[in-house]
């Protein structure tokens, strides 16, 4: 295992045309690992449109078990072609339950196992209690082939406890596939700033870098802002993307530096877990 791990991010809008999506998905992982991304991100449930702005019992359908979903296995060839790991973000069934998870792909395409989403959100435009139960997975990190990935999942990037639980479990970069955008219920209320912060939080009280994954486009009115990023272990941002660009963005971070810096600032040797709720 090298020093260095490279990882990338992607940004897109989206169709309702799942066929559509994966190919769009696919170029862009192309493209990210002609640039020496070894970890490639793609935005959460890239499959359709975000459909979780209202409580619709038709999408039901659109949820597959996991390793059966036409993301994965679309994504697993390409992993095993271009020996790249990739996190998978989908709509899960599983029996009479429903998630929202993503599928761990290691390089030469290799299922690592399945992460299903700890924090669902419910309000206007974001209403995923009606689809999603809360994951039983708890938090996991990844031992790729090019280092120890974390990744939540959108709404658990706003919580420190997730960036926390992830690290304390050794990871080295931590991901965020992300669906974000407007508000529906307040056209002044914009939150790309904040959103991009509080990743950043957690970039400085954790040592480790941070990329996260958005979509861009108007889908019936909710606007998505893009606005993908990767910031590094101080939370400075090492690469961006606009509101409504398409692209890929990808840095490399040294995982034996990141190791000593976190050992050497002491905010794991100095918790304090018997004053905390």
């Amino acid at each position: 295992m090298s020093d260095t791990i490279r990882i990338a991010v992607l940004q897109s809008a989206f169709s309702l045309d799942m066929d559509e999506n994966i190919k769009t998905v696919s170029e862009l992982v192309r493209e990210a690992a002609g640039q020496g991304a070894q970890v490639i991100l793609p935005p959460e449930l890239f499959q359709t449109h975000y459909f979780c702005k209202t409580q619709e019992e038709r999408w039901f359908a659109h949820a597959y078990p996991a390793m059966e979903h036409p993301c994965v296995t679309a994504m697993q060839a390409l992993s095993a072609e271009l020996d790249v790991a990739i996190p998978v973000s989908i709509f899960e069934r599983e029996g009479p339950r429903y998630y929202n998870s993503l599928v761990m792909l290691d390089a030469g395409g290799k299922a690592m196992g399945v992460y299903r989403k700890s924090h669902i959100p419910d309000g206007p435009g974001y209403q995923e209690k009606y689809y999603f139960r809360p994951g039983d997975t708890g938090f996991k990190v990844w031992d790729t082939r090019f280092g120890r990935v974390g990744v939540g999942i959108c709404w658990d990037q706003w919580f420190p406890e997730s960036a926390r639980a992830m690290t304390l479990l050794g990871a080295e970069v931590l991901l965020y596939p992300t669906a974000i955008g407007s508000e529906p219920h307040d056209d002044s209320l914009d939150t790309a700033a904040r959103w991009r912060r509080a990743m950043q939080g957690h970039a400085v009280s954790n040592v480790i870098p941070v990329g996260a994954a958005n979509r861009t486009g108007d889908e019936d009115g909710q606007r998505f802002y893009g606005t993908s990023f990767i910031c590094d272990h101080t939370g400075e941002v090492k690469a961006e993307l606009g509101r409504s660009e398409t692209g890929v963005l990808a840095a490399s971070f040294d995982r034996r530096f990141l190791d000593t810096h976190r050992a050497a600032w002491g905010f794991f040797r100095d918790r304090r877990t018997e004053l905390y709720l």
